[in-house]
């Protein structure tokens, strides 16, 4: 009996062992399909020709929505749109049929189980057995249209042959030829505090205009905030005008502190296209904010060469970095006034808000003067604009709002009358100098204006108030003149912005003339005599070269100062009345 028992106890033990066995083998069946390893070739179906005759695109809407659900897509912080790694496994080699490569847009697009496309790069094929659909392969780029995306890029999108690739319209430049504008972007605020760049509407080489943190971004922004790329300027040529659109960014963008991005940011749909303005304020993340600067042009080259360039000559003082104070800029002719052009530097003291404001008021001011047709013409017949630059800086300091910050101007206004001849006049504050050279003669057309100078404790000695004897400061600023410092102003009667006016200088043909402005980083180690010859040399050494020249004296100047270890932030512009120039008719630079 009991060996009976022992029996039934071995039986049922060994029936249980293999129902477990059988429960385990079709897990693994079931879980890991091992038949995959050797039924492949029964999927590499033969292709019949009907397939290959159906078009890769057809215009059947509702089968292209039930593919288009079938795609799993992720992005990046850069907005680049990736298949879904399940998508992107290498394609095998039997049973493929090779078609033509598609365009980078359409490399987004898989369906199906066989793939058909280059079996060298899995992301440029597409897959066979089902018809794609128009509207899935346009979905992406209508989307780009209608969020914003620049006419210029937005046409003649289509796939095929190599011709096909997608293209972007050329302007056409002859149709605005009496049309030119210049745009202007300064970084104000952020990491990348000090960036700037120029562009004309005409630069189609240049144009749209790309902000972001990453390469090829026109305006590379160092900040995290910022997507790679952020927002997109292009100038419309429909309304004649420049345009900020957002490309889909993480951190929206901001104009005017006003949200022009998508109402959605985390769809990455591109916001619809804002006007801007000269003026206007770019915002992009949370710190980053970019000042813009528009000015119209006519198609006219500037008529003589113009250099200018600036270094805050940080390496200077022990290594230690010194802010960039000095704001130099140029606007080649006023907008509005073909006659009249500006050129000028201002350097700051106790930050740059001052000489920000400064090279932004007072060429808005001698433009709005000028505009004045009687105004314009006397300066015209008298050949003297005294009164035009003496109102100009009056009404600049009276529109500066800055109390504990000041800045030197030194402004050059060029004009030229009916028979093209040329006159220019200087008027300055500060020690921002500026001289002209003309048949070898030097023309001194600026005044220094520190505390030191004889002029100036004349000046003060007038007033009433006379300098203690080694007195060489006031307020423990050693400048009597300035635009701004409020603050001090209302403290000290001593202190004044009236400019000094220099003479009127006739600049005659073939007279080798040219003129040279620089903050006092310059003039604190080279002399006048000094500059004269390094310029006759630089002529000489490149007399053979007439493109950018005038640019290669300025860097030339630039050079000296460095050599000299100068140790103030120093800004040069240097104008060659010799020679045309084939820079922007505007510039802007800190």
């Amino acid at each position: 009996m009991a060996m009976l028992q022992s029996i039934v106890v071995f039986t049922l033990l060994l029936l249980m062992l293999i129902l477990i066995i059988i429960i385990i083998i079709i897990i693994v069946v079931f879980a890991f399909k091992p038949w995959r390893f050797f039924s492949y070739p029964s999927r590499c179906r033969a292709i019949k020709v009907g397939e290959l005759e159906r078009p890769l695109v057809s215009n059947d809407v509702d089968l292209a929505q039930d593919q288009s659900n079938d795609l799993t897509r992720n992005y990046d912080l850069d907005g680049e749109c990736h298949l879904n790694a399940a998508l992107l496994r290498p394609p095998r080699t039997q049973g493929l049929v090779h078609k033509q490569r598609l365009s980078s847009a359409s490399r987004r697009l898989a369906l199906g189980d066989s793939v058909v496309g280059d079996v060298s790069d899995p992301l440029d094929g597409i897959l066979v057995g089902q018809t794609l659909k128009r509207r899935v392969v346009t979905e992406h780029l209508v989307e780009l249209q209608t969020h914003g995306r620049p006419e210029n890029q937005s046409q003649n999108l289509r796939f095929g042959t190599e011709n096909d690739r997608p293209q972007e319209s050329v302007p056409n430049t002859d149709a605005i030829s009496d049309q030119r504008s210049c745009l202007s972007l300064q970084v104000v605020s952020g990491p990348s505090c000090g960036l700037h760049c120029s562009v004309l509407s005409t630069s189609t080489a240049r144009l749209p205009l790309t902000l972001g943190r990453v390469p090829p971004s026109y305006l590379l922004l160092k900040d995290y905030e910022v997507s790679g790329k952020h927002a997109m300027i292009t100038w419309n040529l429909n309304k004649l005008r420049w345009e900020l659109v957002d490309m889909g960014s993480l951190n929206g963008t901001l104009l005017n502190s006003c949200p022009i991005h998508h109402p959605d940011p985390g769809s990455r749909l591109w916001g619809d296209p804002v006007e801007l303005a000269s003026g206007d304020t770019i915002t992009v993340g949370t710190t980053s904010n970019i000042y813009v600067h528009i000015s119209s042009h006519n198609e006219r080259l500037v008529p003589f060469g113009v250099g200018m360039t600036s270094d805050p000559m940080s390496l200077r003082r022990g290594g230690k970095k010194l802010p960039m104070e000095d704001v130099c800029y140029y606007h080649w002719p006023l907008p509005g006034i073909n006659q009249f052009g500006v050129f000028g530097i201002c350097d700051g003291h106790g930050g740059v808000g001052a000489a920000k404001s400064a090279s932004k008021i007072l060429p808005e001011m001698v433009a709005t003067i000028l505009t004045d047709s009687v105004k314009r013409e006397r300066v015209m017949s008298e050949q003297d604009a005294s009164d035009v630059l003496r109102d100009a800086f009056s009404q600049t300091e009276a529109s500066m709002n800055n109390y504990y910050e000041g800045c030197t101007a030194t402004l050059l206004l060029v004009w030229a009358d009916a028979d093209e001849n040329f006159f220019a006049q200087c008027a300055n504050v500060g020690d921002s100098a500026c001289f002209i050279n003309m048949d070898g003669k030097q023309i001194k057309m600026t005044e220094d204006h520190k505390v030191t100078s004889c002029s100036e404790r004349l000046r003060i000695e007038g007033i009433g108030e006379p300098l203690k004897d080694g007195e060489t400061r006031l307020c423990g600023l050693n400048l009597a003149r300035m635009l701004g410092d409020k603050f001090v102003k209302q403290q000290d009667s001593r202190f004044s912005s009236e400019p000094y006016i220099s003479q009127v200088v006739h600049l005659k043909k073939s007279s080798g003339a040219f003129a040279l402005l620089a903050s006092d980083g310059l003039w604190d180690v080279v002399s006048f005599k000094k500059a004269i010859q390094l310029v006759v040399q630089a002529r000489e050494r490149h007399s053979t070269e007439t493109e950018n020249l005038a640019e290669k004296i300025a860097e030339v100047m630039l050079n000296e100062a460095r050599t000299q270890r100068t140790k103030d932030n120093t800004s040069i512009i240097f104008i060659d009345f010799d020679s045309i120039s084939t820079v922007s008719s505007c510039k802007v630079r800190p």
